[in-house]
């Protein structure tokens, strides 16, 4: 691993660990970073989600009180009794997931496929668009009237599994989306976030998987720079999940989305136009 490489690695786990509880697309974020520093647009697709794992550490430590509920109440999980109080967060997870499966590898096979046809510029606009899409979808869910509610039904499993499917695509937040379809299920906002971040634990493990398998191997990364940029963002995301999570119910979010995707359209526009593919 040369010296750049090592900082690339760094700054990675940094963007990583800070944009994964931001309702902006840590994904589109870290495949902009990575776009910019050289590496292919269809690598930094799969980096993006491979280096997911470091904040699924952080997630799990943080919620570690709630994954052991969860995992209490599987001997006694019925499926008459799916939804029942005791049961209804195991359900929600194992659907949900199940769904971000079946809407997600489809799109997930497209997208890489679709990078790999781009050049630099045209994949960071086309990242800006999504993260404007993103911030749309934000700006509806906030006029929507809380109803306080907090036990998971099987609509909200199959509501916010598809979501997440579509979150596979760099741009796209992962947590905006679910915790936005959340919101129009008139959930109050720290419980939307709870249940998004909850589900964000397998949907990443299975994320990073599946660029492990479609690429037979780390994507385009040394194992060391890879082990690097995991710890720095599973450190980075733990010290700072709980900041900003406050943070979270203070700013909006969706005026984030539009300003760094408005950037990216302009930026990507200019290196199309001024940067000539080698």
């Amino acid at each position: 691993m040369t010296e750049t490489d090592l900082v690339v690695a760094v700054l990675a786990g940094i963007v990583q660990g800070i944009v994964e509880w931001l309702p902006v697309s840590s994904q589109g974020n870290l495949s902009l970073f990575l776009s910019i520093a050289g590496t292919d647009p269809a690598v930094a697709l799969q980096l993006a989600l491979f280096l997911q794992l470091g904040t699924t550490v952080s997630a799990a430590t943080y919620y570690r009180e709630d994954i052991a509920l969860a995992t209490r109440s599987l001997p006694g999980w019925r499926p008459q009794r799916a939804y029942a109080e005791e049961n209804a967060l195991v359900s929600y997870i194992v659907v949900a997931c199940l769904l971000t499966g079946i809407v997600g590898i489809p799109l997930y096979i497209f997208a890489v496929d679709l990078a790999g046809q781009l050049t630099g510029g045209v994949f960071i606009a086309a990242i800006g668009v999504l993260l404007i899409l993103t911030g749309v979808v934000q700006i509806a869910s906030e006029s929507v009237s809380m109803g306080g509610r907090e036990t998971p039904t099987l609509l909200d499993s199959v509501l916010v599994g598809a979501v997440q499917g579509l979150a596979i695509l760099p741009g796209i937040s992962r947590s905006g989306m679910t915790s936005s379809a959340l919101l129009f299920r008139s959930y109050d906002p720290p419980a939307a976030f709870r249940l998004s971040f909850l589900l964000s634990i397998p949907a990443s493990i299975g994320a990073a998987a599946l660029t492990v398998t479609s690429s037979g191997g780390l994507p385009g990364i040394s194992p060391t720079a890879a082990l690097v940029a995991l710890s720095v963002s599973a450190v980075v995301g733990y010290l700072t999940i709980d900041l900003l999570m406050r943070v979270v119910e203070r700013i909006p979010f969706w005026f984030v989305c539009f300003g760094l995707g408005g950037l990216a359209v302009v930026g990507g526009g200019l290196v199309s136009v001024f940067v000539q593919p080698a």
